[in-house]
């Protein structure tokens, strides 16, 4: 069977560049609020970079949904079946909500023992309370972002959410400039500001993508009735969602751990590695784009029981990320001192930052092995394996040699560079390994397992 008429028009390309943009500017907000108050203070700098480095896992916890949701809806539509597709997003969208609103509220209540759990220096505990108090209590708004955002790029819409993101961008930018520098009397409130900015332009931006959604999506369900939905729905996404979170989340906790190695290096040393991944977040972008829009076409084509298709669209991909992440790693190494000039004039920060930026040379091609591959292997069903693999990388190998290199033999923020390189290339390749063997191919329909 293979993909109908309308489906082959979703080429990688038509995917990926509008997923490309979007998440260009969802970390061009993060940079901006990094920039604009790199004006204001370094130490605030590394207090919102220790507050997102929370919030992200948060982030992972609501995108077990919107992974699951992606996955299915995708197989499903690839196999002609919309009214489950529809059943699938409607389900999703619920759950998040539900889930999110949960969350969100345990962070406001825990949220000053979740910063010491960090161990976080004691003059950057206001700053990180206020900001994660503020952005952590209305993360529920974020997490249907991510939901609606996901059932649209399923059916093909990516230009509808990188639309939605550059309205966003722009009213945080604005609000930044507006509580940062004060202009025309207005209170001059810093973090706080920028957290009231970025919750104001995320409020805004789901009501856009709400009405988009409305208006794209032909529901075959009333939202008053999807708790009378056959339970499977909920079945697979959490058959595809848990697993795939469980890794996002060993990672996310590992770079909290590591975070803390680095609080023990100084306040001089979080701000460097905020400052590096800030930049580093626009090299990998690329990868990402393409792991998300190879995920959608592949995730199709096993709908469409186009198995050789599948397995030859990931490894094309692979390699195409593999070279452009490389690539933009030599150019941003090239012009680091440039670079880090931008958000500081400290030497120190500059220098250590062009270290990071030459081992990053290294480091970016291991991440596309499992930005790419990884994505791909879900899309198939096979959710486990890249889990298990990755608890197992970050615990045996990122953690440990990051604190033996970076706090033991005192090699600082390079040390734990090198760990990154080790964890991202050992995974990267038993990732590629798994592809190969095409034991994904045994993993089959989702939507068609649990229906029969």
């Amino acid at each position: 069977m293979s993909l109908d008429k309308r489906d082959r028009k979703l080429t990688l390309f038509a995917l990926t560049w509008p997923i490309f943009i979007e998440l260009f500017l969802h970390m061009l907000m993060g940079n901006a609020d990094t920039l604009m108050l790199s004006q204001y203070s370094d130490n605030s700098v590394a207090a919102v970079g220790v507050s997102n480095q929370i919030l992200n896992i948060l982030i992972v916890m609501f995108g077990f949904v919107a992974t699951g949701t992606t996955i299915l809806i995708a197989q499903q539509l690839g196999a002609n079946q919309h009214k489950s597709a529809s059943e699938v997003a409607a389900v999703s969208l619920v759950a998040n909500l539900i889930f999110s609103i949960l969350i969100s509220v345990v962070v406001v209540i825990f949220s000053d023992q979740l910063l010491r759990i960090m161990d976080l220096p004691q003059e950057l505990i206001p700053d990180a309370a206020v900001y994660l108090q503020f952005v952590g209590g209305f993360a529920f708004i974020q997490a249907i972002i991510m939901t609606i955002g996901a059932v649209l790029r399923s059916y093909g819409y990516t230009k509808d959410t990188m639309y939605v993101t550059i309205a966003m961008n722009i009213l945080n930018i604005v609000g930044n400039y507006l509580f940062i520098f004060g202009p025309f009397g207005i209170p001059i409130l810093g973090v706080e500001g920028v957290a009231i900015s970025t919750i104001v332009s995320r409020f805004i931006g789901l009501l856009v993508i709400t009405y988009l959604l409305m208006k794209r999506v032909s529901f075959s369900v009333n939202f008053k009735t999807v708790f009378e939905l056959p339970v499977h729905h909920i079945k697979n996404l959490l058959k595809i969602g848990v697993p795939s979170a469980g890794e996002h989340l060993a990672y996310n906790t590992s770079q909290m751990v590591i975070t803390y190695f680095i609080t023990i290096l100084g306040a001089e040393a979080l701000t460097t590695k905020v400052y590096a991944q800030n930049l580093m977040m626009l090299i990998f972008l690329f990868a990402i784009a393409l792991s998300q829009g190879t995920q959608i076409i592949v995730g199709r084509m096993i709908g469409a029981r186009d198995y050789e298709g599948a397995y030859r669209r990931c490894l094309k991909s692979f390699y195409l990320a593999m070279t452009i992440s490389t690539s933009m790693a030599i150019l941003f190494s090239t012009f680091s001192d440039s670079l880090f000039g931008v958000f500081t004039n400290n030497q120190e920060i500059i220098k250590v930052g062009g270290t990071l930026l030459l081992l990053t040379i290294i480091l970016e091609p291991g991440r596309a092995f499992n930005l790419v591959i990884i994505s791909a292997l879900r899309a198939a069903g096979d959710v486990k394996f890249p889990t298990y693999m990755g608890i197992l990388s970050m615990a045996a190998i990122s953690i440990p040699v990051a604190y033996v290199l970076g706090v033991h033999f005192e090699f600082g923020l390079a040390g734990i560079w090198i760990a990154f390189i080790v964890d991202e290339w050992v995974r990267g390749i038993l990732m590629l390994m798994r592809w190969k063997s095409r034991v994904w191919m045994t993993k089959g329909f989702i939507g068609e397992k649990a229906a029969s």
